[in-house]
């Protein structure tokens, strides 16, 4: 049976404890509110790849990781970093538990936070699921199985949910309290920790930036491509950290 608990305190250490938090090494990005050249230092790194930028070819080319990662997710970091310079109670804390605490994050600030620290959590979670291809076995093969019918129905989930989120956004698996796997989307750089939603074990990135130099306005090719450097053995381990048996 599933014993999955969702309070937010006991979901962001168990991500920590796990290792399926926030990995470090630092950088920063060009773009949204703050260049990285200009960024303050901070407590919240960029973590560095797992494989080579070229690692993904030929389903995701080698200049869109170098520029999703190098820049878009570098800003992230630059701007949370520059959003908690005045706050060392949240320099303290972990990108995991700051999602999952947004109500205590000064009002000033709480968009910024949640926009950047969401940016910066479903990123590294996006660059660890992502590599070789074993295929998903053991048990969560059997919760694939059981919640979804098989593995391409799963696909074909996660995929609408993509293709039919307007705009920016994520689609996700996520185990609920339940011990159930649903899929869900969210816009923007929301994460489904911040709602309780559930505890997110696979998450795609559906922000052009990720597939336009590849596919322009080709969303729905891109989804049916990514599955191809899908890292199991990743999505697998989160499975367990999050509670599935």
């Amino acid at each position: 049976m599933f014993q999955t608990s969702l309070s937010r305190r006991r979901v962001a250490t168990g991500l920590a404890v796990s290792g399926l938090g926030l990995m470090v090494n630092r950088r920063a990005h060009s773009a949204i509110h703050v260049s990285a050249q200009d960024a303050p230092d901070g407590p919240f790194t960029l973590p560095e790849l797992p494989y080579d930028y070229a690692a993904l070819e030929p389903h995701i080319d080698t200049l869109t990781m170098q520029i999703h990662h190098d820049k878009h997710h570098a800003t992230y970091i630059a701007n949370l970093n520059k959003a908690v310079a005045d706050h060392p109670d949240l320099q303290e804390m972990s990108a995991d538990d700051l999602i999952v605490n947004l109500d205590s994050v000064p009002e000033a600030i709480r968009g910024a936070v949640r926009n950047n620290a969401g940016g910066h959590v479903n990123h590294t979670m996006f660059w660890e699921i992502m590599g070789p291809v074993p295929i998903a076995a053991g048990s969560l093969a059997d919760a694939i199985n059981r919640d979804f019918g098989d593995l391409a129905a799963l696909q074909t989930a996660v995929n609408t949910a993509g293709t039919g989120r307007f705009g920016s956004g994520w689609s996700w698996l996520v185990l609920g309290a339940d011990g159930k796997l649903t899929v869900v989307s969210t816009p923007n750089q929301d994460n489904p920790l911040m709602d309780e939603v559930g505890t997110p074990i696979l998450g795609v990135d559906v922000w052009e930036h990720a597939y336009y130099l590849k596919y322009q306005n080709k969303r729905a090719d891109y989804l049916t491509a990514w599955w191809n450097v899908v890292n199991w053995e990743a999505v697998a381990t989160r499975y367990a950290a999050a509670g599935g048996q």
